[in-house]
């Protein structure tokens, strides 16, 4: 009797819940590949949700990954708001000129309606479409800018950090707004057929402020956020690092964490103690430097250190790899995952469940 193939959707469950699958799953989040595999230009890509579903569709059939992603790009959160987005053709659109322009502003800004928001509804529509799509066989990823770390787009990084710093009551006013925008649009898009949501937030990474700091503000923040998220939420700190914090991650309601690739993938596994499944890490940057032999031998060290056991999703360091990652790469470390990350990983020596 035949047993029936295991689903993307099985494979990573199975993951997340510190068992080991058949195979070790890994997200190729190569959002911009997309636009190439449709032969359009970066704007005309993310203009029609239709490109966007099309994008991943062919890039999970090519690359055989486990996940599709309803993810435009990063400033869609502070567009919603007003904010600028300029577009280039060789990386992701980018947030021009912050649209808060004086901190006193804050006092009469208003939240934006998710459902009314264009440039939103063309995520939630894409989401829609990849749920029918995946008929329950992948999971879909949603993605979401934390209250903590979208002021940076708001209004710049040097004058976030003067109101973090030195007006704590408009602080405290811009969270709330924010953590209410951030818990509709997350709660639209598990609606609209999200499986989970990834949290991004660059901003707690010990990389950016101090972990005392983040005690008080985004870590309480994310555990305000996320209690009101109706769905699992992973958090990605988009190449920070993450190990100083884990144990206060691991307390925010977070089921997983993005790490980077200036950590050792093995150490943030054992600190994370099946509390949290870790996802990462390969160096998105310099694989473009990378030869097919560098691929598979980069994919082997992460499977190496923290495969064992489950719990544990192969990706990219930073949430999205650079356009200019060439197929062959991909392709390669694609074949890499599938040949090294069956289980049982006894081609490991010493090798055993943890």
């Amino acid at each position: 009797m035949m047993t029936a193939a295991v689903t993307s959707l099985q494979r990573v469950l199975t993951a997340l819940d510190h068992r080991e699958p058949d195979r070790v799953p890994f997200f190729l989040l190569a959002t911009l590949h997309g636009a190439r595999e449709l032969d359009l230009s970066v704007r005309e890509y993310f203009d029609r949700p239709e490109h966007v579903v099309e994008g991943q569709l062919r890039l999970r059939a090519k690359y055989r990954h486990d996940c599709l992603s309803g993810f435009f790009y990063g400033p869609m959160d502070v567009e919603a708001w007003g904010g600028e987005v300029v577009f280039a053709e060789d990386g992701p659109p980018n947030s021009g000129s912050p649209f808060l322009k004086d901190a006193e502003t804050i006092r009469i800004l208003e939240v934006p309606k998710v459902r009314e928001s264009r440039c939103l509804r063309k995520v939630l529509d894409a989401l829609k479409m990849l749920k029918d799509k995946a008929s329950g066989q992948a999971p879909i990823l949603g993605v979401v800018i934390s209250p903590f770390s979208l002021p940076v787009m708001q209004m710049g990084f040097e004058s976030y950090l003067e109101l973090l710093f030195n007006q704590p009551e408009l602080f405290d006013h811009l969270m709330r707004l924010n953590e209410e925008f951030c818990v509709e649009w997350a709660n639209a898009q598990l609606e609209a057929g999200a499986t989970a949501i990834c949290y991004f937030d660059p901003v707690s990474s010990p990389s950016i402020v101090p972990k005392a700091l983040y005690l008080k503000t985004g870590n309480v923040i994310a555990k305000r956020t996320v209690a009101r998220i109706k769905g699992p939420v992973a958090i990605h700190l988009a190449s920070g690092r993450c190990l100083p914090i884990l144990d206060c991650i691991a307390q925010s309601g977070m089921i997983a964490v993005g790490v980077s690739a200036a950590e050792d993938l093995g150490i943030v596994k054992a600190a994370c103690d099946r509390k949290l499944a870790v996802m990462g890490n390969l160096n998105g940057i310099e694989m473009r430097r990378w030869t097919p032999l560098n691929a598979e031998a980069k994919v082997k060290e992460a499977i190496t250190k923290a495969g064992p056991g489950g719990g544990f999703i192969l990706t990219d360091n930073h949430g999205e790899i650079p356009p200019q990652v060439s197929e062959e790469i991909l392709m390669a470390v694609s074949e890499a995952v599938h040949r090294w990350g069956r289980y049982p990983l006894d081609w490991m020596e010493g090798y055993g469940p943890e």
